[in-house]
Parts: C-alpha cells; sequence; structure tokens
C-alpha cells in the first residue's frame, strides 16, 4: 500500500540519519546495528528488517553522504553570467565555499575513499557517483572551450571538467587536514590558473617586446 511504502522510506531514512551521526561522532568503524538502533531510538530488529547486515546500511550511508558532495546546484545568479569561463570560476567559488563548510561530511567521503580501496561495493558507488559529478561540468567545460578555442586548443570538455572538480575535491581534503586553511586564497589561486592569458597572448607579448 502507498501509505505503508511512505513509511517505510521515511524509517529508512531515520535509520540512515542515525547511522550519519554515529558516524560523525565515530567514523565508519564505529556504525553498527546496535549504535544505529540506540541512537534512532529504535530496536535491533527494525534495523535488520529494513537493511539486513551492517555492510547495506554503510552503502545506504555512503548514497547518503556521497550523494550531498557530490550533486551540483547551478543557482541563478550563476546562471546570469554572460562569460562562460567567468560562470565556470564562479560555480567553483561556489562549490569551494560550500564544501569547505562541510568538514564532518568531507571527513566521511574521505574515509569511504580510503575504504573503497579494499571494498568493491564502496568503490563502484564512489566512482560512480564521481562521474556524475564530473559530468555535471562537461556542458560548461564545452561552452568555455567553444567560447575561446585558441586558449583551450587540444582540450578536451571532459578534462577541463576533471580539473574543475580536482580544484574543488582538494580544497575539500585540504580544508579537513587545515581547518584554518584560507580557501578565499585557495580560490583566488584556482581563479589566476584558469584565468590566466592563454599560450597565444604569451607568445604576441613576447613578440611584442622582441621589436
Amino acid at each position: 500500500m502507498p501509505g505503508t511504502k511512505i513509511a517505510e522510506a521515511l524509517r529508512r531514512e531515520q535509520i540512515i540519519s542515525a547511522a550519519y551521526h554515529v558516524a560523525l561522532r565515530g567514523g565508519l568503524r564505529a556504525v553498527t546495528i546496535r549504535d544505529v538502533a540506540r541512537k534512532g531510538g529504535m530496536s535491533t530488529g527494525l534495523v535488520i528488517f529494513h537493511f539486513r547486515t551492517k555492510e547495506r546500511l554503510v552503502l545506504a550511508l555512503l548514497d547518503f553522504v556521497v550523494g550531498k558532495t557530490t550533486t551540483l546546484t547551478i543557482g541563478a545568479d550563476v546562471e546570469r553570467i554572460t562569460s562562460p569561463l567567468d560562470r565556470l570560476i564562479a560555480l567553483l567559488r561556489q562549490e569551494m565555499a560550500r564544501l569547505s563548510t562541510e568538514s564532518a561530511r568531507n571527513r566521511l567521503f574521505f574515509e569511504f575513499w580510503n575504504e573503497s580501496m579494499s571494498n568493491r561495493a564502496v568503490r563502484v558507488r564512489m566512482q560512480r557517483d564521481l562521474d556524475r559529478y564530473r559530468a555535471a561540468f562537461h556542458p560548461l567545460a564545452a561552452e568555455v572551450i567553444a567560447d575561446d578555442p585558441e586558449r583551450f586548443a587540444g582540450i578536451q570538455p571532459a578534462d577541463l571538467a576533471a580539473v574543475a572538480v580536482s580544484f574543488i575535491k582538494g580544497c575539500a581534503m585540504q580544508s579537513i587536514i587545515e581547518p584554518h586553511l584560507d580557501v578565499r586564497g585557495f580560490l583566488r589561486a584556482a581563479e589566476a590558473l584558469l584565468a590566466a592569458p592563454s599560450p597565444a597572448a604569451y607568445r604576441q607579448a613576447a613578440a611584442a617586446l622582441a621589436r
């Protein structure tokens, strides 16, 4: 029945939320069916009914964490920017600011990343969501290249999208290691690299100086 399905979905969300808070406090190793049930104020049998095993519960938690950290939302203020490169830089600014303020969730993300080295199920899920995140940057990366083909000669949209994501994830990782990381300084450096004069501009400047 529809009502039953909604109730079950809500209960699953409550269990995942409890698992998330257990993991925030003690890391992935602290996630047990017993502790999650205690945190959620429910029986262990109810947790087992919905997820069967701890491994299934951890994978559901992974989907929750990765879904929050690799979902790209382009706001109206970014959409209004006419220059594709300026729009990409604004999007980098948005994502770096967002992820650098979510240190607890980022810590779990990278804990899952470490787990993926030895756990194929985790690795497949993380790869899927990171591919999706890079794919979300792909259309804008293609616009950037099309807008200035000389500057980005030989560069594929997938490569530019991957570089953008590496800036964002690099900022997120360093903000975990160094809580006082100057995120604005990190962003300014990223902007300077992306907005630097093209190779052709350097050649023209060198030719002008040589005259």
